[in-house]
């Protein structure tokens, strides 16, 4: 099994997630993140899909995926070398007055910001690739985690070249 990024640009009107969802369903495959937003232009969106599965599966569904009439462009993005890939996380993390200072050193090491604190408990914001987030979760467990949520891979081809 491999790990595939698709990003996939769509007319951004309502009924158009379902539709692209209900292909990975409809067949049994599993969307591992899904991430949506608005482009540049206000009537397109861009979802980047991250699905696991083997080569019959992605073929099959780039097949699918091009056949629907609001689907713009579909662009694999599964060659990391030719990628930049970021997932934002928020995380919530217990805190006294005994190791807010550290867990904020560790917070920096990372570049993540702390946008919320109060007397027991942080709420720190960090982005990168999925491996740093991993690694900044694994660091702040023994901390205790009350809470995090994590977005989904978000990716774009690298240099000049247009995808749209």
């Amino acid at each position: 099994m491999k790990k595939y990024v698709l990003s996939i640009l769509v007319e951004n009107h309502s009924g158009v997630l379902s539709k692209v969802a209900g292909l990975f369903s409809r067949r049994g495959y599993n969307i591992h993140s899904l991430t949506v937003g608005i482009t540049e232009d206000p009537e397109i969106s861009r979802m980047t899909i991250v699905a696991i599965g083997d080569d019959y599966m992605f073929e099959q569904i780039n097949k699918q995926l091009n056949k629907l009439i609001e689907v713009i462009k579909v662009i694999d993005l599964t060659n990391y070398s030719n990628s930049v890939y970021r997932e934002l996380s928020l995380v919530k993390v217990s805190a006294d007055s005994n190791n807010k200072l550290l867990i904020m050193e560790i917070a920096n090491t990372f570049r993540a910001n702390v946008v919320d604190m109060n007397e027991d408990s942080m709420i720190i914001e960090i982005t990168g690739n999925e491996e740093k987030i991993s690694a900044f979760i694994e660091l702040m467990k023994p901390y205790g985690i009350k809470e995090s949520i994590r977005t989904g891979l978000t990716a774009l081809n690298r240099g000049s070249k247009l995808e749209g």
